[in-house]
């Protein structure tokens, strides 16, 4: 179908290579408005088209790049409720209350890098691939082995005895664990 378009509309698409699915949301583009494509095909009425799609695909591209970042704790809620239910020592959840923790993300398609960085030096790193097997480590240092998975722009795993998300949400990470009915909501600002 685009094959049939002329070259100018052809090259437009040639700016976007990152955008893998954009081809197909221009053919849809063209299916389901022709009159959009209609015999005054100018230069400017394609720039629009193409701008429309990428505004289009824009929320699906950016949800696959939006985690890579450098966030800090800025509230949190259930800390208390969900580190007992999840086993916690008592000494342990009384020294990480109302700590600055900063999570660091690298993102490289469907590569990621997490790490979390405790006040005093301490460290955690988790590298994983969307959809792939991966070896893991929780905040207690049991390692385990996960699939991560990626639903609706929310990163998701299945810790060993609890559930967890995390999303971008106004410009913030939002990170939601639950155990047994009792669900722990972490919000981080961007500072990097």
């Amino acid at each position: 179908m685009l094959g049939d378009t002329p070259a100018v509309f052809q090259q437009q698409t040639k700016s976007y290579p990152a955008c893998g699915g954009l081809l197909c949301m221009l053919e849809w583009l063209i299916l389901e408005f022709p009159a959009l494509f209609s015999s005054a095909f100018s230069p400017p009425r394609m720039k629009h088209c193409l701008e429309a799609a990428l505004l289009l695909y824009q929320p699906y591209h950016q949800g696959n790049m939006a985690f890579t970042g450098k966030y800090e704790v800025e509230s949190d809620e259930n800390y208390d409720d969900f580190t007992r239910k999840i086993g916690i020592p008592s000494d342990i959840i009384e020294k990480g209350r109302n700590l600055k923790i900063v999570t660091e993300v690298a993102q490289n398609g469907n590569e990621f890098t997490w790490s979390q960085h405790y006040p005093g030096g301490h460290s955690m790193t988790n590298k994983f691939t969307i959809g792939k097997e991966a070896d893991l480590e929780t905040m207690g240092g049991k390692k385990f082995k996960a699939t991560v998975k990626m639903e609706d722009g929310k990163i998701v795993a299945d810790f060993p005895n609890y559930h967890h998300t995390a999303e971008i949400s106004g410009g913030k990470l939002v990170e939601i664990s639950t155990a047994g009915g009792v669900t722990y909501k972490r919000i981080s600002k961007r500072i990097a």
